[in-house]
């Protein structure tokens, strides 16, 4: 849900004063826990550590975040991918063919090695 235009953006203040006078080389990962704060442009360029619940995500904040909240970039939910026994057979498939091409290479790679 958006805030109201009237209220303006909510940036918090201990994020700002975390990067007030301070230039991006110079710091590194800012750790926070503030998800629900927005990205402002004076943010660019920084690296935060936004926490997820479990460990803090590395964030590198560009101009196309502006606008946006921390929260956003750093998931709180694993995907387990979905499958079984259909999935496994394709996978085991696919890593079949990979070997494959990868010895067909080597062959001939040696092939051209060996004419010369």
């Amino acid at each position: 849900m958006s805030r109201s235009l009237k209220k303006g953006p909510y940036v918090d203040e201990r994020v700002l004063n975390k990067i007030l006078g301070k230039k991006p080389a110079d710091t590194g990962v800012i750790k926070t826990w503030i998800r629900r704060s927005m990205i402002s442009p004076e943010m660019v360029g920084f690296t935060f550590g936004v926490y997820n619940g479990k460990q803090h995500i590395d964030v590198l904040v560009t101009e196309d975040m502006v606008g946006h909240r921390l929260g956003e970039f750093s998931p709180t939910r694993k995907f387990v991918r979905h499958g079984g026994k259909m999935q496994k057979e394709i996978e085991a498939k696919a890593k079949e063919a990979e070997i494959a091409s990868a010895q067909a290479a080597k062959a001939a790679t040696e092939a051209a090695s060996t004419k010369k």
